[in-house]
């Protein structure tokens, strides 16, 4: 099928950038952000166009998804929805811009703190190398019922790279909650009711031994031996 020509100015700018990367740049192949402006010199958010077509599932990897990529290039991977043709062109309803307040009820809602890794906005990751800059991403959902929805979630943006098409199985953690023990049962559901996990005392004493030099974990390990003779 011969596709239009990405330079017919009479398409918008998100498809004739989709034209454009699948005629000119082609699937797998780079192209910089300087290559995308000087096809489009006319085109002040041509950038943002591009963003668009991952909204219609066209994969389009930067270097925070492929570490490989500068922070100038960006790898086209994946056609999504031929948005040239009619009626292709809409976003699925839950990609669509969420308002201020959605996004705030949503953050609310997940204590500020990315549902990944736990990080809050602001604080350091462990390496020190930069701090944590959470967004709301979408993140697939497998219900019970073996349908599939889409839910927003809170992500920092280390945890949001590289997760698309991530789907995460709802119907199997209700059928692992469904087979604890009772009292299993009531600590996850203390768990679940503050949103936060603490640590046991033997975890934390196994923390502890964990960073003691050899001849001191012999020395525990000699007193839980006589303790339990």
């Amino acid at each position: 099928m011969t596709l239009p020509s990405w330079q017919d100015k009479k398409f918008g700018g998100m498809i004739r950038a989709a034209l454009w990367l699948e005629t000119e740049v082609g699937v797998g192949n780079i192209f910089t952000k300087a290559t995308l402006r000087q096809a489009f010199p006319e085109a002040t958010q041509i950038d943002r166009r591009i963003r668009d077509l991952r909204d219609r599932g066209w994969q389009i990897d930067t270097s925070r998804h492929d570490p490989s990529l500068s922070q100038d290039e960006q790898r086209y991977v994946k056609q999504g929805a031929p948005v040239w043709l009619p009626g292709q062109a809409k976003a699925p309803g839950h990609k669509a811009s969420l308002t201020a307040v959605q996004r705030t009820r949503i953050q609310q809602a997940d204590n500020y703190l990315c549902r990944t890794c736990g990080i809050g906005a602001g604080e350091s990751y462990e390496d020190g190398i930069e701090q944590a800059f959470l967004n709301i991403t979408r993140r697939k959902v497998l219900l019970a019922d073996g349908t599939s929805t889409v839910q927003h979630v809170t992500s920092c943006r280390r945890c949001a790279s590289g997760t698309s098409g991530h789907e995460v199985d709802l119907g199997g953690v209700l059928a692992k909650v469904e087979s604890l023990a009772p009292l299993e049962r009531e600590v996850f559901a203390g768990w679940v009711k503050n949103d936060r996990r603490e640590r046991s005392l033997m975890e934390k004493l196994w923390g502890e031994f964990r960073t003691l030099p050899e001849e001191s974990r012999l020395a525990v390990a000699r007193a839980v031996s006589d303790e339990s003779e």
